[in-house]
């Protein structure tokens, strides 16, 4: 049975490289996430594969994900990808308050350090609307219920050091800092700024050519 296994190896051998350094690659360099739910809309769609930066703030250890070197912190308005111990899943949203940064929402209107944030309606939907967010100079869209919910608004609160308080764009269908609390640094893998590929879930998983390599 070894002889017949290490037989296997030695004639595949430049496969099982091919699948080490591939391994290696995704789980130190570069990755692909898919996106299951609606959280980041209009951002990121169900169905869309974004590509993971895993060396944006970090050199990590392949599989263990333990950083060896910081190479930067996230920054305002960045698309972070991390794993969830509050969760127990990985997750995708956007960076709002860095640490130390005071953070308010009122009625989905946030306020930074004292500061509103400017809103300009884009799209109404029967009963969402799209607006461009102007996060301290990082402009993106967020989708707002008309009626608002529960995780409207909240209270100031200071974002610790070594902690982040991050969203999902789809404000008010989204588990983010609201639910789970803030975003420890540890728990950051990399930064999400393209759509690799993307399929539609509702139309028989065909693929939306006009999302391919789509910057967010």
């Amino acid at each position: 049975m070894l002889k017949t296994f290490l037989n296997i190896l030695r004639e595949n051998r430049s496969f099982f490289v091919f699948l080490l350094l591939m391994s290696v690659f995704r789980s130190g360099i570069a990755d692909w996430n898919v996106v299951p739910s609606g959280s980041m809309k209009p951002t990121i769609v169900e169905g869309d594969r974004i590509l993971v930066n895993k060396l944006a703030y970090d050199v990590q250890v392949p599989f263990l994900y333990h950083s060896l070197k910081k190479l930067s912190d996230p920054q305002r308005g960045d698309i972070i990808v991390f794993d969830s111990e509050v969760a127990q899943l990985r997750l995708v949203k956007r960076v709002v308050g860095m640490p130390g940064d005071v953070v308010e929402m009122v009625d989905n209107q946030l306020y930074i350090n004292g500061q509103a944030l400017q809103y300009d309606v884009l799209k109404t939907h029967q009963d969402q609307v799209d607006e461009r967010e102007d996060l301290l100079g990082v402009v993106h869209i967020v989708r707002l219920n008309r009626d608002g919910s529960r995780l409207s608004s909240f209270a100031k609160i200071q974002v610790p050091e070594e902690y982040y308080l991050a969203l999902g764009d789809n404000r008010d269908n989204s588990s983010d800092s609201r639910v789970i609390g803030f975003v420890p640094r540890h728990e950051i893998i990399g930064r999400a700024k393209t759509v690799v590929l993307s399929v539609d879930y509702d139309h028989y998983y065909l693929p939306r050519s006009e999302r391919f390599w789509k910057t967010l």
